[in-house]
């Protein structure tokens, strides 16, 4: 039997508060994140078109695939801000709002009178994230930017793609959903030192400073041999065997990170000559040897199905993964067993599937998120609830235009 959502655990945040002035990926995939751990998120909206990924195609009866990914589980007010009496109504919501985040470009904020210092002056207490491209200084800073721009200049494109040809896009915006990792990261420890301190803080978070930190061991690489890593395709620098292997219904990744794996793998593909082969028994060795070792597995994977060979790897236990497409990630049994699609009820779609939250509490049983919103959905009822506006005042700021 379905429990009541009302007796349900909300998350870890619940009873916290965020203004959200966020729009298209980056910021709305932080409020997302906070919305996911039982956070009341306030997605405030332009009148209008709202979001501008309200408008993105594929559509479905009016509403966009785009916009329906990243705001499940928040509330929708359209507020005007080119009136003074929006931007009255903001600040007073402000008050009532432990954080804030917004991922305009630096400055807009403050020329809408909705900066930090502006607003930190009506609630000590409010944490303010400002997610940009580029961040709050440097000779960038007031740039726009894109998904494809960030992994340009964070170096992430340049080691994308196939050796000798163009560098590839990542295929996940990653230069954008970086602001959804290192966003809530930093609100989050703000929370904590707001326990102790009693005050909250401004957060600089830029897309193109997380995406270089993604860089990881290729950055420090680059350090070391003062040389530029190269893309590999699907295969790593220093690991070997270490990619896409051709099936003969399909392709799959076979994957060897130390010298055990690799006896592993000359078991499980009938290699047992080659686990102590002198050309073959350390990293160093299986790198400078790539194309025999590949061109070797590659032989034998060829003649084999995906399913057989996932059977004979999972046999030696070593690390493998049928190459899935979206659909059947998504219906695959480790996602079922684990509730990562689920049903919720929208406003004009009816039942939807979504995408459920990603980290989870055991012990705790969580409702299935609230469905995206559609524009202004809750703009009554949070100027009545949270602002203690009457219907009148409510309807006179409708006819007046500053709410919709």
């Amino acid at each position: 039997m379905q429990k009541d959502k009302s007796t349900l655990w909300k998350g870890p945040l619940a009873g916290i508060r965020v203004l959200d002035f966020t729009r298209v990926l980056a910021g709305p995939a932080a409020a997302l994140a906070l919305a996911d751990l039982g956070a009341e998120i306030i997605k405030v909206e332009p009148p209008g078109t709202g979001d501008e990924t309200r408008t993105f195609p594929p559509m479905r009866e009016g509403e966009s695939h785009y916009f329906l990914s990243v705001n499940r589980g928040k509330k929708s007010i359209v507020i005007d801000l080119k009136t003074d009496a929006g931007v009255a109504l903001a600040r007073d919501l402000a008050t009532k709002c432990d954080i804030l985040i917004e991922n305009y470009r630096p400055g807009v904020m403050d020329r809408l009178g909705l900066g930090y210092e502006t607003l930190s002056a009506l609630n000590p207490r409010l944490i303010y994230c400002a997610i940009s491209g580029f961040g709050m200084t440097g000779p960038l800073k007031d740039r726009p930017s894109f998904d494809i721009v960030l992994q340009a200049m964070s170096g992430a494109l340049s080691v994308n793609g196939e050796p000798g040809a163009l560098p590839t896009k990542l295929g996940i915006p990653l230069g954008d959903l970086v602001g959804g990792i290192n966003g809530p990261m930093g609100i989050l420890a703000a929370l904590y030192e707001r326990s102790v301190t009693g005050r909250g803080r401004l957060i600089d978070v830029s897309l193109m400073d997380g995406m270089i930190g993604m860089l990881g061991y290729l950055a420090q690489l680059a350090f070391f041999t003062g040389e530029d890593p190269k893309p590999q395709g699907s295969q790593h620098p220093n690991l070997v065997p270490y990619g896409i292997f051709p099936a003969s219904d399909g392709s799959i990744v076979i994957a060897c990170l130390t010298n055990g794996f690799w006896g592993r793998i000359c078991a499980a593909l009938d290699m047992p000559g080659h686990v102590d082969d002198p050309r073959f028994d350390t990293i160093e060795k299986r790198r400078d040897n790539r194309e025999a070792i590949n061109a070797m597995i590659s032989e034998f994977t060829i003649r084999r199905t995906v399913k057989e060979l996932a059977a004979l790897l999972a046999e030696h236990q070593v690390p493998h993964a049928p190459i899935l497409g979206v659909k059947d990630a998504l219906s695959q049994p480790q996602a079922i067993a684990r509730e990562l699609v689920v049903e919720t009820e929208h406003k004009v779609l009816g039942k939807i599937p979504i995408v459920n939250r990603s980290i989870r509490f055991p012990g705790n049983a969580q409702p299935v998120p609230e469905a995206p919103p559609v524009l202004g959905q809750h703009t009554s009822e949070i100027l009545e609830e949270i602002l203690g506006l009457t219907p009148a005042q409510i309807e006179e700021l409708r006819a007046a235009q500053v709410v919709g």
